[in-house]
């Protein structure tokens, strides 16, 4: 038997506070599931400022306090292949969904949404304010991406879980 492997892509704008934040939590959901076999996870951002840089400390000190380490990830742009490599590319606020399908190819095979979109709601960036932003953002994603596995689950075959 075959499992297919269900591919996560996490985006924000410069893939150093909110999406990278997101990649870790939901791995760490996807690893206590057991399904670190059947799905991929990875981020990236829209903009090009931050590719090859470490996430923001500030970011990494949250997911620390949860026992979450993205310490070692590092910040790409966008890709146009993206949009054939990954089944969902989760945008973390409306302006980069819409960044987002500005850059889409015509015909692509990913499933392009918000995090929250059950919620309405955007991921803020928490990147010009204080510490507590980040303990917010985190809550969001913990959440988003907790609902985004159960998703997903839901669309495998029994077979691949």
């Amino acid at each position: 038997m075959v499992l297919l492997q269900r591919r996560v892509l996490f985006v924000c704008l410069g893939n150093i506070c909110r999406s990278p934040l997101a990649e870790g939590v939901f791995r760490h959901h996807v690893m206590q599931a057991g399904l670190e076999e059947q799905i991929y996870v990875d981020s990236a951002g829209t903009a090009s400022w931050h590719q090859g840089k470490s996430p923001d400390i500030r970011s990494i000190q949250t997911a620390q306090k949860h026992g979450i380490d993205i310490s070692r990830q590092q910040a790409r742009q966008l890709h146009e292949e993206d949009f054939e490599r990954f089944h969902y590319i989760v945008a973390m606020d409306e302006s980069n969904l819409i960044n987002i399908q500005d850059k889409a190819p015509y015909l692509h095979t990913a499933n392009v949404r918000l995090l929250l979109e059950h919620e309405k709601k955007d991921v803020p960036d928490p990147y010009y304010g204080a510490n507590e932003g980040f303990d917010g953002v985190y809550d969001l994603v913990r959440d988003g991406t907790y609902n985004l596995l159960q998703e997903i689950r839901e669309e495998m075959d029994p077979a691949e879980i």
